[in-house]
């Protein structure tokens, strides 16, 4: 298939592993000291461990698998109040697939479906407002969540809702930006990291630029990395030439879909809709500083906490699952003993096994049965 065989060519995965073993000889990296590279979507951990790239690796490269599912992160606490607000009778809730199964205190949205509430899963935010027009008599609730990747569809989804004078429609919002949260991993004093993949589908929206300060601040090479098997190795030789050469770069290796300027009508919408202000909590992250993204006054008739006025409470994260851990490279999915046993896909006991992007899922559905 065009665009997507060129992209997994096996001659070409050969020459570029070939490249990446000749170019890690020109670095100081050993089997002992690995560069550790962290992935930060979790669309790339997936990628890696589909076709089975980790493998193909030498020992000097090591994976570190990022904070990037927005699903992952999500606290128990904004479930719980998630929950409170479906199980209303007048309240329509609409949610994303992944999210329908993220457990909170008092269960999962799934569970609150399975006792009655009427939560009902959607493709496109755009859905939740045609539900809203569909049923006036009815409060119609969008869980609005994700990085930038997401924000301008809801954004465009609350402006036609605003145009169209829909009353009944309101966004629990849940989204969280990319930059804080990198900040707040590089400030952590027990994480090694040498380098970073950038997201690729984000970085579409807010560009390369906003990553400088990985490099001018803590001097940590960046390539924003498309998905495909080639995509990724060659960027892992981009990282490879700049530790050699002792560079330390933004580099963009998904030109075809990525502008480094990123795209100015869709941050446009963010802005328009969107204020990003105090700090916020995030599930296995704790508080990050300003990470936090509300609906701004002029959108604030739609914002679902204002209007239900759920309970505000901090759940803490069970101590028996390491999904911080996992979230910020301390651990690998195997080394949590709860892995495969009480944590799988059909039961999930953490947020990282429920995603369609976490690390464990990745791990259960291409590694399971494998030593830690």
């Amino acid at each position: 298939m065009q665009f997507i065989d060129e992209f997994r060519n096996p001659t070409q995965v050969k020459s570029l592993l070939s490249q990446i073993h000749a170019w890690v000889k020109k670095t100081s990296f050993t089997a002992e000291k690995p560069l550790q590279i962290m992935e930060v979507c979790g669309g790339h951990t997936h990628a890696i461990f589909k076709f089975g790239l980790e493998r193909l690796l030498p020992p000097e490269i090591e994976f570190i698998h990022g904070p990037g599912c927005p699903v992952c992160v999500l606290p128990m606490g904004r479930i719980d109040a998630c929950i409170e607000i479906a199980k209303r009778p007048e309240v329509i809730f609409c949610t994303f697939g992944d999210a329908i199964r993220v457990p909170g205190r008092q269960g999962s949205l799934l569970k609150a479906r399975q006792e009655g509430a009427a939560v009902r899963l959607i493709y496109s935010p755009m859905d939740a407002l045609t539900i809203a027009e569909q049923n006036p008599d009815k409060k119609i609730v969008l869980f609005g969540l994700g990085f930038e990747t997401t924000m301008p569809s809801v954004a465009i989804t609350l402006q036609q809702a605003k145009q169209r004078n829909i009353t009944n429609f309101f966004v629990f919002c849940q989204h969280i930006t990319i930059i804080p949260t990198l900040k707040s991993l590089l400030m952590t004093p027990d994480i090694q990291i040498d380098a970073f993949l950038g997201p690729g589908h984000l970085s579409m929206v807010i560009g390369t630029h906003p990553y400088s300060f990985i490099c001018e601040q803590y001097h940590k090479p960046v390539v924003v990395s498309g998905f495909e098997p080639t995509d990724i190795l060659q960027s892992i030789v981009m990282v490879l030439k700049q530790f050699a050469n002792k560079q330390c770069l933004v580099e963009n290796q998904y030109r075809r879909v990525v502008p480094d300027e990123g795209n100015p009508r869709a941050l446009a919408v963010i802005n328009d809709v969107f204020i990003m202000q105090g700090d916020d909590e995030w599930r296995g992250l704790g508080i990050i500083p300003d990470s936090g993204v509300r609906l701004n006054e002029t959108y604030a008739a739609f914002d679902a906490e204002k209007h239900f006025q759920p309970k505000q409470q901090r759940v803490a994260d069970d101590p028996q699952s390491r999904c911080g851990d996992v979230l910020t490279g301390r651990c690998k999915p195997l080394e949590c003993h709860l892995f495969g046993k009480q944590c799988t896909p059909e039961s999930a006991y953490g947020a990282l096994m429920v995603s369609s992007e976490g690390a464990c899922a990745a791990y259960y559905q291409y590694r399971q049965g494998e030593p830690a």
